[in-house]
């Protein structure tokens, strides 16, 4: 990852995009603070939506909760 002052960058936009095709990460700097990363893109994250990513399976030993609050229920506790 390559750190340049972002008028760095202004100037030499071309070459640095050029860096960034062949897969080279920048950090932005202003005034000394990075302000953004500049990273090759990646269709990767673009073919499945979030929402239809496969999320977190737990697995719980015993009974399931809705039983247990019938069996609470009948019994009157």
């Amino acid at each position: 990852m390559k750190t340049i002052a972002f008028t760095d960058f202004r100037n030499n936009a071309s070459g640095y995009i050029t860096e960034v095709e062949h897969g080279e990460s920048l950090v932005l700097l202003r005034h000394g603070k990075p302000v953004a990363e500049v990273v090759p893109f990646s269709d990767e994250d673009l073919k499945t939506p979030a929402w239809k990513k496969p999320g977190i399976h737990l697995k719980i030993h015993g009974k399931d909760l809705s039983s247990t609050i019938i069996e609470e229920r009948e019994s009157g506790r």
